[in-house]
């Protein structure tokens, strides 16, 4: 095995009840890499990533992460084990300021010291969550609360963040703020798995990418490539 993947997932299956969504999804994220998801709505690119973290449990395929088997594990133990999930809508807890929404994300770490470091690289990394961190998340902009949840994950101190339509009904300026602090994590020694509607966005920022069509990959290969072929721009970037 290459020890240089972290995340490898071989012919995924699942979905929900009788409604199977994925079909023999296969993919592979590198250590210190930005691998990028895309596809049309309803392609299956969120159940690939709650199937990878564990909150949807697959019918079939296999899962290894850091060279371990976890197809099926629980999140908790997937967290544990050094993932963390940005889901789709933020999902911050409401009522509680943007400092303790981000502590949550350390909620299974115990060193006081190294969660007080990582709450400083935080912001850091986002400099109006720290004038922003006594107030109550859910007044947030909708740029402040991607900027939350991005840090929320952070604070696990995961090897792989996942995180799922960054720029989602987000304004290009703050789009562009995003992008560039996966940049920033990624030279912190994480690697981040992105599902992003902006293809464009996603293969410029990624290093490897995958599209997903009814539940199965379609096309990969290293972004740029991707970029380049001409299915991708007619079908995603709308050009001729």
């Amino acid at each position: 095995m290459d020890r240089d993947i972290l995340l490898r997932a071989r012919d995924l299956e699942s979905g929900y009840g009788d409604v199977q969504v994925l079909w023999g999804v296969s993919i592979d994220v590198r250590s210190r890499s930005i691998v990028a998801i895309v596809g049309a709505n309803g392609a299956g690119k969120t159940t690939l990533l709650m199937t990878l973290s564990g909150a949807v449990r697959p019918t079939s395929g296999s899962i290894e992460f850091c060279g371990k088997d976890i197809t099926g594990a629980p999140p908790h133990v997937s967290v544990s084990a050094g993932m963390a999930y940005v889901p789709e809508g933020r999902r911050l807890f409401k009522t509680l300021s943007v400092r303790d929404n981000l502590l949550l994300g350390a909620y299974n770490r115990t060193e006081s010291r190294e969660i007080h470091d990582d709450l400083d690289r935080v912001f850091s990394l986002f400099p109006i969550l720290r004038e922003r961190q006594s107030q109550d998340a859910s007044t947030l902009s909708g740029g402040e609360q991607q900027m939350c949840a991005v840090g929320r994950g952070i604070m696990a101190r995961p090897k792989l963040l996942i995180i799922d339509e960054l720029s989602l009904g987000l304004a290009p300026t703050v789009v562009e703020s995003l992008v560039e602090s996966l940049a920033a994590i990624r030279a912190q020694g994480v690697s981040i798995l992105l599902v992003e509607q902006d293809v464009a966005t996603a293969f410029e920022v990624s290093d490897y990418g995958y599209v997903l069509d009814t539940g199965r990959v379609s096309m990969q290969g290293p972004s740029q490539e991707m970029l380049s072929r001409p299915e991708v721009q007619q079908v995603y970037l709308g050009l001729s």
